[in-house]
């Protein structure tokens, strides 16, 4: 895989996964974090345009690099871990959301994410580079069946809050304490029946504007904060 953008690629330095090669501009190997790390990695200068070329994106800043593919973690493990607060996502599809709710997962201290196995974005080096590399420090794990997966979670003890801008609970109103799984659905679209009905409750965030709805990025920013709040 070829990864792009100095925050994934520094990120990825920073994670588990295995770097193998680096083309960076010259303006880029003057980057300090490059630079310590140069005489342990084969870095290569590259115009921009031939960096452009290796990873297929105009949006590079200067550098790409060869890494391992990306390996999702094992769902079940993450509902073993104490209170963990997980995000999942029913059928998020475009990179750029699914990059930003992974960083502000990750920021806010949340365990993972879960998506579907089916009709959703995948670890790509565009939502490496829209998570600014927080998926390299982040738990990413595929279900085969979301709603069922929610099931097994409430079995466990969790929580399960669906977003939707129709829900009849305040999101400030939520214990949000403990076990946790925010739930949120595509864009447009949103939550599908099944995946709504197997969450406890749907809860929304109020909007005083003329549009109609957040981002589903934006919604999960609010809701993973709100937790973090409410957890102090």
């Amino acid at each position: 895989m070829i990864i792009y953008g100095r925050n994934a690629v520094r990120e990825a330095l920073r994670g588990p996964r295995q770097v193998r090669h680096v083309w960076a501009t010259k303006n880029t190997l003057r980057e300090p974090w490059l630079a310590a790390v140069s005489g342990a990695l084969r870095v290569d200068v590259e115009a921009a345009e031939g960096v452009a070329a290796r990873c297929g994106s105009e949006g590079h800043q200067g550098i790409c690099a060869e890494v391992s593919e990306f390996r999702y973690a094992d769902a079940d493990a993450l509902l073993c871990a104490p209170e963990p607060l997980i995000v999942a996502l029913d059928q998020v599809q475009d990179p750029q959301n699914l990059g930003a709710i992974c960083r502000t997962a990750e920021c806010a201290g949340a365990a993972g994410v879960i998506l579907p196995e089916r009709r959703s974005a995948e670890v790509t080096p565009a939502v490496c580079k829209a998570s600014a590399g927080a998926v390299e420090h982040l738990s990413v794990a595929h279900v085969r069946n979301l709603a069922d997966w929610l099931g097994e979670a409430k079995a466990r003890g969790l929580w399960c809050y669906g977003a939707d801008a129709a829900g009849q609970m305040d999101y400030r109103s939520v214990d949000l304490r403990g076990g946790v799984v925010l739930v949120l659905g595509s864009e447009g679209k949103g939550l599908r029946p099944r995946v709504a009905a197997a969450c406890d409750g749907l809860i929304s965030l109020p909007l005083r504007g003329r549009i109609e709805s957040l981002s589903v990025s934006a919604a999960a920013a609010v809701l993973l904060y709100a937790v973090g709040a409410q957890r102090g």
